[in-house]
């Protein structure tokens, strides 16, 4: 199951980065995804683009914070999960239930990755723009407890 948080504004990346460290402490989500508009180049500058550090690894925000999306074991995990939004979206939030986060390879990962798509982890599936390199735009962060 996955679950959408719509905040009503574009988030700092401070707060994202604190949102996310206390998303990480709940138990029962299995990934979380930033999605938002793209920002400028590093060459271009831009006082976002630069260096957060979640679950104690170093993360590249590569995107402006406008949704966070999670894939969770139950809906118990929803309650915990608007807990820690009111902590941190005091502007307001919207939590939406359904299917955000592919969850299968596809026809498009097969032209895209070709014979490396087996080399793909499961975990990365759904979380990249097919027009982008991998290795740019995804980055797989474990759980202190998986470490």
């Amino acid at each position: 199951m996955d679950i959408e948080i719509f905040p009503h504004r574009l988030l700092n990346v401070d707060t994202a980065e604190r949102l996310l460290n206390d998303l990480d402490s709940i138990e029962g989500i299995k990934r979380m995804i930033i999605h938002g508009p793209r920002l400028p180049p590093v060459r271009e500058g831009h006082p976002d683009r630069r260096i957060i550090v979640v679950s104690g690894e170093e993360v590249e925000v590569q995107v402006k914070p406008g949704r966070i999306l999670l894939e969770i074991e139950s809906e118990d995990v929803i309650e915990d999960v608007k807990e820690v939004c009111e902590d941190h979206l005091p502007f307001g939030y919207n939590i939406h239930i359904g299917h955000f986060i592919r969850k299968q390879k596809t026809v498009s990962d097969q032209l895209k990755y070709g014979e490396e798509l087996d080399n793909i982890p499961d975990e990365m599936v759904g979380l990249t723009d097919q027009n982008a390199q991998l290795s740019e735009r995804a980055q797989i962060l474990k759980r202190k407890d998986e470490k």
